[in-house]
């Protein structure tokens, strides 16, 4: 397995890692196989996240189990943003983890600028990671993000060693992401490889984004054996022009009715998040994550079903989408 430095982490990693996500689908005993066989295949990153149910948990007890807890690198990260729950969020990783440290702690999906501000103020998310790396409980601290122009504007490499980012082939925009983390020696992680799913074919993809020598780490969901081995085997062999071109084609048919999280077409004046809707589909869909992502979906104050078909954002997707139909879909799929 190809190992690339992660930025001025120092951190040599597998270019593929281990996508937490989707091992909420899975018992503990196939997810203590699963991360056997990432180890035996050459695999030492892990990547989780509070949110994703049960996973941290699973994780710590398999590598407690398998006593492989030092042969990996391990991440995670918190959608709070305040100081006392990061502090507590971070304690509670620790535990599930079954661990003294952790390697990578990431801000997790950072969505507006208000969001931003809001974690590193006084009271802030950011100050309780800076006690945490001061106190050796983490290495390093990430953020991670969906929009481009955003995420750009906030990879900052005085505070952050890490950024996490969509990239894929139907989803590129990342790449000046990369570039400015690069350039600033920042670790690159790429989330969503096959495009939450809607990639099929996933060895060309990997291949793909192989090619980018701005990405150092990607971390594809993986929920059993054979994903694992197949994943590692995709990066033995580089991507065949016949693959590269259905790959085009595909991104191209694709984007009728895919949404690649750029945000242009916010604000909603219902106050609807659209992408994070059409990101709930996508997990209920494509991942299989049923219950959990109705769950999330539930919690939102302004559903999909609030959409009153006024067309402002159809009207600033750059991929010129039919969100008014879109929308419907996962209203009529929700609720």
């Amino acid at each position: 397995m190809e190992k690339r430095r992660l930025g001025k982490t120092e951190m040599m990693v597998s270019l593929v890692g281990l996508g937490g996500i989707p091992l909420q689908r899975v018992d503990q005993e196939q997810a203590t196989q699963i991360i056997k066989a990432a180890h035996e295949s050459g695999i030492n990153f892990i990547d989780t996240a509070r949110a994703y149910s049960v996973s941290e948990s699973l994780i710590g007890n398999a590598l407690e189990t398998l006593g492989l807890r030092e042969e990996f690198y391990l991440a995670t990260k918190s959608m709070h943003r305040i100081y006392s729950a990061m502090k507590s969020e971070i304690e509670t990783s620790l535990k599930n983890l079954k661990t003294d440290y952790i390697d990578l702690y990431q801000v997790h999906l950072i969505k507006t600028k208000k969001d931003y501000d809001t974690v590193m103020s006084e009271e802030g998310a950011y100050r309780a990671l800076l006690e945490a790396k001061a106190e050796g409980k983490i290495r390093f601290i990430g953020i991670t993000g969906h929009d481009a122009k955003l995420i750009e504007g906030l990879t900052d490499p005085e505070f952050f060693d890490t950024v996490q980012f969509p990239y894929n082939p139907v989803e590129p925009q990342g790449e000046p992401v990369f570039r400015k983390a690069v350039k600033h020696d920042m670790g690159t992680i790429v989330m969503k490889p096959v495009a939450g799913g809607a990639i099929t074919d996933v060895p060309s993809s990997l291949k793909w984004i192989k090619e980018n020598p701005d990405v150092f780490l990607m971390i594809p969901g993986m929920d059993s054996v054979e994903q694992v081995i197949e994943n590692v085997r995709a990066l033995e062999t580089p991507l065949e022009e016949v693959k590269r071109r259905e790959l085009e084609a595909f991104a191209k048919e694709l984007g009728t009715e895919f949404c690649r999280r750029c945000g242009y077409c916010l604000p909603c004046p219902m106050g609807i998040d659209i992408p994070t809707m059409f990101l709930f589909e996508g997990y209920l869909k494509r991942y299989n994550l049923g219950e959990w992502s109705r769950e999330r979906y539930s919690s939102v104050e302004n559903k999909a079903s609030a959409c009153i078909k006024c067309g402002i954002c159809e009207t600033r997707c750059p991929y010129d989408l039919p969100i008014i139909k879109m929308m419907k879909r996962v209203a009529e799929t929700f609720e």
